[in-house]
């Protein structure tokens, strides 16, 4: 981005660019065993404790052991792009050119299989270093659609998973995520906009509407990840993989008749699916709704207001 060797002072580089000098110039320490260790131990204590925030956090890992202040236990939390569950001021900000979108899901009531997908982004801690993994799932079925790793938390890698559940598996009616600056990203909300798929956006405090892709990252990570110090990401990548499928295919699920579900998927998206007769198991998750006059919706940025019209309400 910066470059020293120009015609161009640097310090007219970074003001074109947005950014400091001293960002510039400054070279982070890189973390080392300790900081990992501390890392995993607060995405324990995050699953077993999503309501926590880093104040509480810090306390906890202070009995027993070093004191751990607020901050600390703040920025490690931010690396990781983990926050407590309980609403707060500015949360899951997108960037500040994006468009965020509007919530789509109150009280509709989710019945079929590609009705709904969601899409979420987890830590994954390895011995020497850190991933994260970004998982799209059908909130009916709870079928793992897709998922990708990487080291860096950009866009890219959610933007290949999108695409493969797209390829794969069709065109959902609704698509909801947080407010992260990978989901608000024109790369990412571009391929479902073009296909006609409405965008949906988690407001602040909703963490009951990701409650289903939140529980797989528990499953994963106490029955996989944890388990299995992964040296680096392709051990990651190849545990990882493993579980997905064992999950998909394997794993039975209480709320889906004890059936896997890849299985449950294939059956509610057959031609004669009835997901409404009495002996058909069901996931009983939240019922959520759409307005059936809510045919114009606002998308909010950070600059001046722009318009998103959506055709219809989505059937049920």
């Amino acid at each position: 981005m910066v470059e020293p060797d120009v015609e161009i002072s640097i310090r007219r580089q970074c003001s074109l660019l947005g950014i400091s000098r001293s960002g510039y110039y400054h070279e982070p320490v890189k973390a080392g065993p300790e900081e990992f260790e501390l890392m995993k131990r607060i995405d324990e204590l995050h699953l077993r404790r999503p309501f926590y925030g880093s104040r509480r956090i810090a306390w906890d890992l202070s009995q027993g052991g070093p004191r751990v202040n607020r901050k600390r236990a703040q920025r490690l939390m931010r690396v990781m792009g983990i926050e407590g569950v309980a609403p707060q001021p500015k949360t899951s900000e997108p960037a500040p050119e994006h468009a965020v979108y509007p919530y789509l899901l109150r009280n509709l009531r989710i019945e079929r299989v590609n009705m709904v997908w969601a899409a979420d982004i987890t830590y994954i801690p390895m011995a020497h270093g850190f991933a994260y993994l970004v998982a799209i799932i059908d909130w009916f079925s709870r079928r793992v659609l897709a998922w990708r790793l990487s080291n860096t938390m950009d866009t890219a890698f959610c933007v290949e998973a999108l695409h493969e559940a797209l390829e794969t598996f069709g065109d959902p009616a609704i698509f909801n995520t947080d407010q992260g600056a990978q989901f608000t990203s024109s790369d990412f909300t571009t391929p479902l906009l073009d296909r006609g798929i409405k965008v949906s956006m988690d407001g602040r405090g909703r963490w009951l509407d990701n409650v289903f892709i939140e529980r797989l990252w528990r499953s994963l990570k106490y029955e996989e990840v944890y388990l299995h110090a992964y040296k680096n990401l392709t051990e990651a990548r190849a545990g990882i993989g493993q579980y997905m499928a064992f999950y998909n295919h394997e794993r039975p699920h209480q709320a889906l008749g004890q059936q896997p579900p890849a299985v449950f998927f294939a059956l509610m998206a057959s031609p004669d699916a009835s997901p409404k007769g009495a002996n058909s198991p069901r996931p009983r998750g939240p019922m959520i709704d759409i307005p059936p006059t809510s045919d114009t919706m606002t998308v909010v940025g950070a600059g001046p207001r722009k318009k998103a019209t959506y055709t219809g309400a989505v059937s049920n």
